[in-house]
C-alpha cells in the first residue's frame, strides 16, 4: 500500500490565543505559520508526492499551498478530514471550557465525548480513518504501492488516526502530540499500518519514501524481527 504524510496544519491565528477554534470560519495562519508553511515545502522536495489531500478548512489550505505549488499538483479537499465539530464549545475560552465537566471526559474517557451541539471524537475517529484507508487505497490502485501523499488535517483528528494505526484504543490517544507543521507517517498494508513517525517537525523526509520493489517480489506485510535495519 502507498505512504501518508499526516500533517498538521502551521500556527494559527487561533493558536495560542486560549479560545477554542474548531471550525470557525476564516481562522488562517498566523505569520509565524506562513513561515513554516514555506519551509515545509523545502523539507518536502526529495519527496515525490501522488497527491495532496486536505481539510476544507482555510488553515489548512493555506499551509499545503507552497507544497502543491512546487509540485504542480491540485489539492484536493475532504470534509472527512476536517477539524472536530466542537459544537457549542466552538469559540469559547480554553480556561472556561477546564471547569466544564465534559472537559475531563475529553481528558480521561475521549472515546465517550460527544460535544454538545457538535459530534463524538469517536465519530471523528470514525470518519477520518475511513478517510485515509481510502485515499490510501485509491492512490496505491492508481500510482501503485510506493507512492506517497499527503492528508493535511487538525491535531485532534491525526492523534485519533495514528492512535488507529498504532492498534490504541481512543481512550489512549491524548498520549499522542501532534504540533503545528508536524508530520506523522503511516504505511498500510494488507495486515498492519506501520507508524514511521510521529510528531516530526524539522527531519527530513527521503528516507520514508520507499524502495521500488524487486521485480516479482509482492510487497510484505510483515515486521522485521529484532527491527528494521533501515536504509543504506
Amino acid at each position: 500500500m502507498a505512504t501518508v504524510i499526516l500533517l498538521r496544519h502551521a500556527r494559527s491565528t487561533a493558536n495560542g490565543s486560549g479560545v477554542l477554534a474548531g471550525r470557525a470560519p476564516k481562522v488562517a495562519l498566523a505569520e509565524a505559520g506562513v513561515t513554516q508553511a514555506e519551509k515545509l515545502a523545502d523539507r518536502f522536495a526529495d519527496v515525490p508526492l501522488a497527491a495532496i489531500i486536505a481539510s476544507p478548512l482555510l488553515r489548512c489550505k493555506q499551509t499545503v499551498a507552497p507544497i502543491a505549488a512546487a509540485k504542480g499538483l491540485k489539492v484536493v479537499t475532504d470534509a472527512r478530514l476536517s477539524e472536530v465539530d466542537y459544537g457549542e464549545w466552538t469559540g469559547r475560552k480554553l480556561s472556561a471550557l477546564g471547569k466544564e465537566p465534559l472537559w475531563k471526559v475529553v481528558q480521561q474517557h475521549p472515546s465517550a465525548a460527544v460535544f454538545p451541539g457538535g459530534e463524538g471524537l469517536a465519530a471523528v475517529q470514525a470518519r477520518a480513518v475511513a478517510a485515509i484507508r481510502a485515499h490510501d487505497a485509491r492512490i496505491t490502485e492508481q500510482h501503485g504501492p510506493g507512492a506517497v501523499w499527503v492528508a493535511c488535517s487538525h491535531g485532534d483528528v491525526i492523534k485519533a488516526i495514528l492512535a488507529d494505526a498504532l492498534g490504541q484504543h481512543l481512550d489512549a490517544f491524548q498520549r499522542i502530540v501532534v504540533d503545528p507543521a508536524s508530520v506523522s507517517v503511516v504505511r498500510y498494508t494488507d495486515t498492519r499500518p506501520f507508524v514511521l513517525r510521529t510528531n516530526d517537525t524539522g527531519g527530513e523526509l527521503a528516507s520514508i519514501v520507499p524502495p521500488k520493489p524487486k521485480k516479482g517480489k509482492q510487497e510484505s506485510s510483515d515486521a522485521v524481527v529484532g527491527g528494521s535495519t533501515g536504509k543504506g
